[in-house]
């Protein structure tokens, strides 16, 4: 009774493993860090946008529930932008346009 497991022998598991390429067989992609598509600066790409501490519903995208500012790599601005978010999140909080932070009911 011989068993055959493949070309290779010897070896610890050696032997064909099949085509590596075809995993999942087009099934979604689960854990791991995939190729996301590259963030770009809204204020940059449009720039009719500017930061504002008085406009809200512009700040509102950049500001958590609780109430943090949302880091660059997460939003995908530029450094510049930003850094004028953030001055312009800590105006509006200082002249209570938007909250410092925000309770768990």
């Amino acid at each position: 009774m011989e068993k055959n497991y493949g070309e290779k022998s010897g070896g610890k598991g050696g032997g064909d493993r099949g085509d590596r390429g075809d995993r999942g067989d087009g099934e979604e992609k689960r854990g791991g860090r995939g190729f996301a598509r590259r963030k770009v600066c809204r204020f940059c790409a449009d720039k009719k946008i500017i930061v504002d501490f008085k406009d809200q519903s512009t700040l509102k995208y950049f500001v958590t529930e609780r109430g943090k500012i949302i880091p660059r790599r997460i939003s995908g601005n530029c450094s510049k932008h930003q850094r004028a978010i953030a001055k312009a999140v800590k105006q509006a909080r200082g002249l209570a346009l938007i909250p410092y932070l925000v309770l768990a009911a």
